[in-house]
């Protein structure tokens, strides 16, 4: 007797080996595997310039990154004498422009040898709702008064259009965040998300189901943190696992498995008497 509908491994896919270089970017669940595979001794770069949740933001820094675009004071906005980059994540904020120029700019350009040096880079789309300043999409609000903002959702053609370029022939794993987006309600997250995963299909792209993991194959709140929102460890270590049996060859997993245990020693602090 079967409970659940449990999702297999994809396959066949093209491995992903040790000798990989591997980019990660998107939301905070990117984070989450992204740390996974550095513990099991993959060249991982997991969102070097921060966590962004929609694709237009997303696309908008790497297409930066690889034209090679530096930030400008155009580029920032100022408040109460505070300046911000809102195509980044909050802590991109400085009350000296120059400062923060520089600090942008230098992580921009190792952000750019990390591209150019990847092998695969994976993507993980959060939410298809984004926030406008003058019509400017922003990557995050910096918890400004939201009042600056207009609200609304990407739709299929704009984020395809985006992406399309950026992909090139590229290896580009997508995936979309199981994270639920709750501002909207629950209707307003499932639009969301199909919005996502219409645009990855409109692609044509390589997909991994993480969404669809944690929502029809766990599909249970005991597999979800405290705030009902966010994807607990056990379910982190769950997709993992289902992407470790989708894209590692048994040689591959051989070597994670001597590095996870390598960790696991270096972490381990001996009782001193």
């Amino acid at each position: 007797m079967k409970f659940r509908t449990e999702i297999e491994p994809m396959g066949p896919r093209e491995p992903i080996t040790h000798d990989d270089r591997i980019v990660m970017l998107g939301s905070c669940f990117t984070d989450s595997v992204g740390g996974l595979l550095a513990r099991d001794g993959f060249n991982v770069t997991a969102n070097p310039l921060g966590v962004l949740y929609n694709p237009l933001s997303i696309a908008q820094v790497v297409q930066r990154a690889m034209v090679g675009a530096p930030y400008t004071i155009d580029d920032l906005t100022e408040r109460d004498g505070v300046w911000h980059c809102l195509e980044l994540e909050s802590r991109r904020q400085d009350t000296d422009p120059q400062r923060l120029l520089d600090s942008l700019n230098g992580d921009l350009q190792a952000f750019a040898n990390n591209l150019r040096q990847a092998t695969v880079w994976i993507i993980t789309f959060g939410t298809s709702w984004v926030f406008e300043l003058d019509g400017q999409v922003v990557g995050n609000c910096h918890k400004l008064d939201s009042r600056l903002f207009d609200r609304r959702r990407l739709d299929i053609d704009e984020i395809t259009a985006a992406w399309q370029p950026v992909i090139g022939g590229r290896r580009v794993i997508f995936t979309v965040s199981p994270i639920r987006h709750l501002a909207d309600g629950l209707h307003g997250n499932q639009l969301s998300k199909a919005t996502l995963l219409l645009t990855i299909d409109r692609m044509g792209a390589e997909y991994f189901p993480a969404y669809e993991i944690l929502n029809d194959d766990l599909r249970d709140y005991r597999f979800y943190a405290a705030d009902l929102k966010h994807p607990s460890p056990m379910a982190v270590d769950y997709v993992y696992e289902v992407f470790e049996k989708t894209y590692f060859t048994a040689e591959t997993r051989q070597r994670a498995l001597l590095a996870r245990q390598q960790a696991a020693r270096a972490a381990h602090r001996p009782i001193i008497k």
